[in-house]
């Protein structure tokens, strides 16, 4: 991570105006325009009815975006709706999107390196968010950006909370919120700065929906904010109860079919159609084509990304969660389906020759409760081989104890040896118990050396370095009364 630095640039509350912003919003008035005909000329495709997601005048829709232009990919068409029928939204960011080097360099035709440069073009992203909201007729005001750093808010989750120094961003080189705008700025790059942000706006605003990312995005930001978002939802039972309706991003080899198809269905992932339950929101004509304006106002990732981009302008959009699994005492081992299928290869064709050859996948989980242990396997494609490594992840949670005091317990497993960890902090290797074989792992923890929890959330991952390989997305657990 290298040496901790307070902030020392806080970026003003007006930038000055990017007309480029505005050049994108031109250029995609006229992509859509250009469409029209061919799209409405064009016969329907053959539909599934996903059950509908029905709004109501009692509705309050909570938008949850780890990234400026995720709001308009996952919801353009049901904003659209909600904003016709006058229910009441917000639209809540939790970064400015400032850590992408790629898209900025294009954008501005030299690469985006220099710290204030960086936070600059999250100020353009910011704005480029106010506008495509306008395009669909929500006012700035009912947008509130939180500033956390992008491209870090998982690692905050996993290692940055209570005692812990605070995150430093890779790009900006700050540990706090840098922007004058930003809901809460400098607050520090804390989990329990980010958990205290989002259960604040749950509380104020009263949702009814909330759609938020996926756990199983394969974006670190965004199984982060769900992550957030669960545990704000926990602390907040049982005053506030909304319904939540994750969306997916990024997930290998989806959406399967690329670039601008507005007269299809998007599709689950094959992988996760089964351990899902799909909810849709069916767009009209004139939605899906103000939907593809709308995200070409985020011009910055539109130069960079337009084919990916314009794969989510469909004939749909789709939500779903993975339900709360709940473990009884004494039970058989419970399975924790992974999102391997036919649309999951192994290992994944972006590793090169080398993180090939040396590829080990998650491919089952099962877990259950032997007294007063919780017992975890993880069984693997293959041995762990030299340089892969194994990661598990237990986090408890109870009501009457701030989740940031919460032991987060994380085990890793390299070819021979492994090591238990407290966030960073290393703990007795005598804390779990550990049984392996050629491909089996087998973890059992006292349930006091997670503090005792009435709920749980895991996550197991493989690694070569710092490349990922596979993992398992995080789920949430229910524990009996004790």
């Amino acid at each position: 991570m290298g040496s901790r630095r307070p902030t020392h640039h806080r970026l003003g509350r007006r930038p000055r105006r990017h007309w480029a912003l505005w050049a994108g919003g031109g250029l995609a008035v006229l992509l859509g325009l250009a469409a029209l005909s061919f799209w409405r000329q064009r016969p329907p495709h053959p539909s599934v009815e996903w059950p509908p997601i029905a709004l109501t005048a009692n509705d309050r829709l909570l938008i949850l975006a780890p990234h400026p232009d995720d709001e308009i990919l996952c919801c353009g068409g049901l904003l659209q709706t909600a904003q016709q029928q006058g229910v009441p939204i917000r639209i809540v960011f939790l970064t400015y999107g400032d850590n992408n080097e790629w898209s900025f360099a294009l954008y501005r035709r030299h690469p985006v390196l220099r710290p204030l440069a960086v936070m600059q073009m999250g100020l353009v992203r910011h704005d480029e968010a106010v506008a495509a909201a306008r395009l669909i007729g929500i006012p700035p005001s009912s947008l509130t950006f939180l500033g956390y750093p992008d491209f870090g808010t998982l690692r905050i989750w996993t290692s940055h909370w209570g005692q812990a120094p605070a995150f430093q961003s890779m790009l900006t080189h700050v540990t706090a919120v840098p922007y004058a705008n930003a809901r809460r700025p400098e607050a520090p790059y804390k989990g329990e700065q980010i958990l205290q942000d989002l259960t604040e706006v749950i509380r104020e605003f009263r949702p009814t929906k909330i759609f938020v990312s996926h756990p199983a995005d394969h974006m670190p930001d965004h199984r982060a904010l769900y992550l957030f978002m669960r545990v704000a939802l926990w602390d907040l039972e049982p005053h506030l109860q909304p319904d939540v309706y994750p969306y997916l991003i990024h997930f290998k080899h989806w959406p399967r079919r690329r670039g601008y198809r507005p007269a299809e269905e998007l599709q689950p992932p094959a992988s996760l159609a089964d351990h899902i339950v799909w909810q849709g929101n069916r767009l009209t004509v004139d939605q899906v084509e103000r939907k593809h304006v709308a995200i070409a106002v985020h011009r910055t990732q539109f130069l960079a990304s337009a084919r990916y981009l314009l794969s989510f302008i469909r004939s749909n959009e789709l939500f779903g969660d993975f339900p709360i699994i709940a473990l009884s005492a004494p039970t058989s081992p419970i399975g924790l389906p992974t999102e391997r299928g036919p649309d999951t290869p192994a290992p994944p064709e972006q590793l090169t020759d080398e993180e090939r050859a040396a590829f080990v996948g998650v491919e089952r989980r099962t877990m259950w409760l032997d007294g007063q242990d919780l017992v975890l396997t993880i069984t693997l494609s293959r041995p762990l081989g030299r340089a892969v490594e194994a990661s598990v992840f237990l986090f408890g949670y109870r009501h009457d104890r701030a989740f940031a005091q919460m032991p987060k317990l994380h085990v890793h497993f390299s070819q021979f040896h492994y090591a238990v960890y407290d966030q960073a902090y290393r703990l007795p290797d005598t804390s779990v118990h550990i049984e392996r074989g050629a491909r089996r792992l087998l973890i059992r923890v006292p349930l006091a050396v997670l503090g005792s929890p009435d709920k749980l959330l895991t996550e197991a991952r493989t690694y070569l370095g710092d490349v990922p390989l596979d993992w398992a997305a995080w789920r949430a657990l229910q524990l009996p009364a004790r």
